[in-house]
């Protein structure tokens, strides 16, 4: 089998850490890893294989030579190196929000559009974690008749926030059993026992950017332009894998039955579905896996066309590294 050069961009962040380990798990043929990043971060190792990869600066002569480059940075350096890297010859799979909506540059979740991968020009993004989660939880379902509109609410861990959130969402927990004043420095209010209905800068129309990326996003991975969401999206206390709940109406009704069955079908989805048996998807359940577990499938009785679901997946790998690192996948061939 033929390996390839492999950079990964912003390797010491969460995401990059999670793509070494899901490059290794997944048996990705590589001959040669990079493992680049800022200025401070040169020289850092960090495990891989066995072994360990020591980090070095990002420069525009980095990509030289690589054949795919993982992007796990923000939407600054991905602008900022994306002309070096396509230069290089080499192809930008990117997980910042740098390009998702440029007509140009391929947005793909595999399980639902990986045709559209062939159509890129050196750049291809990797869609907003919610979104990823989302739409593989509801791809099987517009298999069986087109959706016309959702209403999802996200329940965002702390993780979505980088390694940072985390550490915060333990110091307020520990500060507050032990009494102690609660700093807040991530977000925008204490986390701790508490949910935060913001993620995202304002739009202007009283949603937020996070917000509007699930219909922006969702028209284009699924090919359905005029796909109408609206969403809100909630920062809450919980460490790994985000959870949505999301009411949506399909062109003719699907019944329950048969949203089950195209939902255990479909692929990176697993149905755990039993309300009698207390049996559903949780956070602690889809956590360092790749899976996304849907359930609590019913008729929305607001309409006659409408079903609604609730849905988690872990954000940090399916919903950016594994998800990257799939797309890549799909270049191998």
């Amino acid at each position: 089998m033929k390996k390839f050069n492999v950079a990964i961009l912003g390797a010491t962040g969460a995401v990059g850490r999670e793509m070494l380990k899901v490059l290794e798990e997944r048996k990705f043929p590589i001959n040669r890893l990079k493992a680049l990043a800022s200025a401070r971060s040169a020289g850092k190792k960090l495990p891989f294989g066995g072994g360990e990869v020591i980090v070095e600066e990002a420069t525009d002569q980095s990509f030289e030579g690589m054949d795919i480059v993982l992007g796990a940075a923000s939407n600054e350096m991905a602008k900022r190196f994306a002309p070096a890297i396509v230069k290089a010859g080499a192809v930008f799979v990117d997980n910042s929000s740098a390009f998702r909506m440029d007509d140009s540059v391929p947005l793909i979740v595999p399980e639902i559009n990986p045709e559209d991968a062939k159509k890129h020009h050196g750049i291809i993004s990797n869609p907003n974690c919610s979104t990823i989660i989302t739409l593989v939880a509801v791809a099987g379902l517009n298999k069986v008749s087109p959706i016309k509109t959702m209403v999802a609410s996200t329940y965002q861990a702390v993780s979505g926030a980088g390694a940072n959130g985390l550490i915060e969402l333990e110091k307020q927990a520990r500060a507050y059993v032990n009494g102690d004043p609660i700093e807040v420095c991530v977000f925008q209010h204490q986390i701790a026992f508490n949910l935060i209905p913001q993620i995202g800068s304002d739009t202007g129309n009283g949603y937020t950017t996070e917000e509007m990326k699930m219909q922006n996003e969702g028209r284009k991975i699924m090919h359905l332009p005029e796909l109408k969401v609206s969403c809100t999206c909630v920062r809450v206390p919980v460490m790994r894998s985000h959870s949505i709940s999301v009411t949506l109406r399909t062109e003719r009704k699907i019944s329950v039955e048969e949203a089950r069955a195209a939902i255990a079908a479909a692929p990176g989805c697993r149905l755990v579905d039993d309300l009698a048996n207390k049996q559903y998807p949780m956070p602690l359940d889809t956590s360092d896996q790749d899976i996304v577990f849907v359930g609590r499938i019913r008729d929305d009785l607001t309409s006659d066309d409408g079903i609604t679901l609730w849905c988690c997946g872990d954000q940090v790998r399916k919903g950016a590294a594994t998800n990257a690192i799939q797309i890549a996948e799909l270049l191998l061939g």
